[in-house]
């Protein structure tokens, strides 16, 4: 007997005489219902009024280095090749300039010529600073706060504490995100109901992207893993979602509080309405030729992130409150030089078009964007040309959404060994996160096993230096 057939029995139940006994149950059941109808996933209000809506999170794989990207070091160039007090090995010059931008001055790299035009835009933070020295466990601290137990993520915090505006796209949204360094756990939900974990979008390599998002493509929604049901089409698929949905519902009615059922429902639901908006959302054929090109689409190396932005974009635009990116490969024990060379040349131009299309927009004001990779690198050398871990001094910028733009904010030493001066601990920051959003980080709890949990454990204080 198929669903539909089950499902028409169930109806015809209620009218029967046997069925007389189901009316007293339907009660009950209706109850359980009228719960379950409440959208986990509803706008909610903040604790206060937040000054940005939305977060475009970009994630640097690899950790980044920051004395060759944002944390100019003079005494660094000026003694490179001499031997390291701390390390025994030689420092490392960067090898590439610092020029100052904006009417704030702010010195970048001259490996982010497009991105340094928004200077004064920017607040770079160059006194971050974590607790291990490792990928796997920096990474998952840098997205959940915590390496040593499995914590929800960032994402999944500040959808649960806002909720979302568009209830047929997911709250939070991962596109490209690492398969190790923790994998899953960076964007999951951990005891928070699973409704608010992050949904992934595997876009691959440059190549299948193109295709996928090729103009006239109808291939979008492959990017979202069985997002279609090649078998039913929509109008069945309704009937045997209700007939799932009722099974469920009699569970829920049995168990009274049963949150795996709970995230299923809610989960079936959003997939459903997902069909329509999300191959929408993902389609990029109808942007102009002239945006294409801000993004750096269509233009070999910048290809790939560029769409990976502009989606970016219009998911922000479509009502998506946490939006993440991910750039691999910046793990440069070797190969310095022409690697961070590549990974910049990849992500500069895509980024400054992000920006650039917010600010036209009138979104970067609401907007909170963030670069950051899990740690730094050491300002001596590995085999003349690399760098090695740095968990002590790096640096992450962030721009819109409530933050001052054209500051540079705390430092390191003089060689960027460690942070010295206005340190921020990634719980520090997560608090200033939530904090530009309008909330608490010490008030956005959920109980769990007998005690209540936030993002920042314990710990962390909101950076109120670098709020507008």
């Amino acid at each position: 007997m198929n669903a539909h057939s089950l499902f028409t029995r169930r109806e015809a139940l209620k009218t029967s005489s046997a069925g007389f006994g189901y009316l007293a149950f339907s009660a009950l059941s209706t109850m359980a219902a009228e719960k379950a109808a409440q959208n986990p996933l509803a706008s909610k209000a903040p604790h206060f009024a937040g000054k940005a809506k939305r977060v475009i999170f970009l994630c640097m794989r690899g950790a980044p280095s920051h004395v060759d990207t944002f944390d100019h070091k003079p005494m660094l160039t000026r003694d490179s090749g001499k031997a390291s007090e701390r390390a025994g090995a030689k420092l490392l010059g960067s090898r590439w300039d610092f020029k100052q931008y904006g009417e704030s001055g702010q010195r970048i790299s001259d490996l982010f010529p497009n991105v340094a035009k928004h200077a004064d835009d920017m607040c770079i933070i160059n006194s971050m600073h974590t607790d291990i020295p490792n990928h796997p466990q920096a990474t998952v601290q840098l997205h959940t706060g915590n390496f040593q137990f499995v914590r929800p993520s960032l994402g999944a915090w500040t959808l649960y504490g806002l909720g979302t505006e568009n209830d047929s796209l997911p709250g939070f949204v991962t596109i490209a995100p690492p398969n190790g360094n923790g994998g899953a756990q960076n964007f999951g939900a951990a005891f928070l109901p699973a409704i608010y974990q992050g949904t992934s979008i595997d876009i691959g390599g440059a190549s299948g992207l193109r295709q996928r998002f090729a103009r006239g493509n109808s291939g979008p929604q492959e990017a979202v893993s069985n997002i279609k049901n090649p078998k039913l089409p929509k109008d069945l698929q309704r009937v045997q979602l209700d007939y799932i949905k009722s099974l469920n519902m009699e569970k829920l009615n049995r168990d009274v509080h049963q949150p795996e059922v709970e995230g299923v429902i809610e989960s079936f639901e959003l997939a459903f309405r997902m069909q329509d908006e999300v191959p929408k959302v993902l389609d990029v054929s109808g942007e102009s030729a002239e945006t294409l090109a801000l993004y750096g689409i269509g233009s070999g190396a910048t290809d790939t992130f560029g769409r990976q932005c502009l989606i970016a974009r219009r998911m922000a635009e479509a009502g998506v409150r946490f939006i993440e990116l991910s750039h691999a490969n910046w793990d440069h024990h070797r190969n310095l030089e022409n690697g961070l060379e590549t990974n910049c040349g990849q992500t500069d131009l895509p980024i400054a078009g992000l920006l650039e299309d917010l600010k036209r927009r009138d979104m970067l004001k609401d907007t909170l964007v963030m670069w950051s990779g899990e740690f730094g690198r050491t300002p001596h050398g590995q085999s003349d040309n690399g760098r090695d871990h740095n968990n002590k001094g790096f640096s992450l910028w962030m721009a819109g959404g409530g933050v001052k733009g054209g500051l540079t904010y705390g430092s390191t030493d003089d060689y960027g060994y460690q942070a010295v001066d206005g340190k921020v601990h990634i719980h520090d920051w997560h608090a200033t996160i939530l904090h530009l959003l309008g909330l608490d980080h010490e008030r956005l709890t959920y109980n769990y096993a007998g005690r209540d949990f936030r993002l920042t454990d314990v710990h962390g204080r909101v950076v109120d230096e670098i709020v507008a």
